[in-house]
């Protein structure tokens, strides 16, 4: 998979679905996911359903060069309160990321995922 960018050369890039969406409710910290020796990620947070009483998600992004210990936070998207899509791009990855979410409120719910293309 890849693009032409605007000087001509190609782009090789990789979709990468770092959390498949689908409800939640606690805090948690998603799988490792492998994005090789691409240091940028373009993602995307889609938020399709949100309850409870002032619920809040914030999802970080954090890399590893094993995918099993030693994390580091990249960045994290804008806390998120209300359905929607939200994109950003991360960059100083290492072979491995995954999402740490933070979720609060009372009895809050997020249907969501963060997918989108490393480079």
């Amino acid at each position: 998979m890849g693009y032409t960018m605007g000087n001509g050369r190609w782009a090789n890039t990789i979709d990468v679905s770092v959390l498949d969406s689908a409800a939640r409710t606690a805090t948690f910290q998603g799988p490792a996911v492998e994005v090789g020796d691409r240091g940028t990620a373009a993602l995307e947070l889609v938020a399709s359903a949100v309850t409870g009483t002032t619920p809040s998600l914030t999802a970080t992004i954090e890399t590893s060069k094993d995918g099993v210990s030693n994390w580091q936070t990249v960045a994290a998207f804008s806390a998120v309160t209300a359905a929607g899509t939200t994109r950003k791009m991360f960059s100083g990855l290492d072979r491995f990321v995954r999402a740490n979410c933070t979720i609060t409120g009372t009895t809050p719910s997020f249907t969501f995922g963060i997918s989108g293309e490393a480079k």
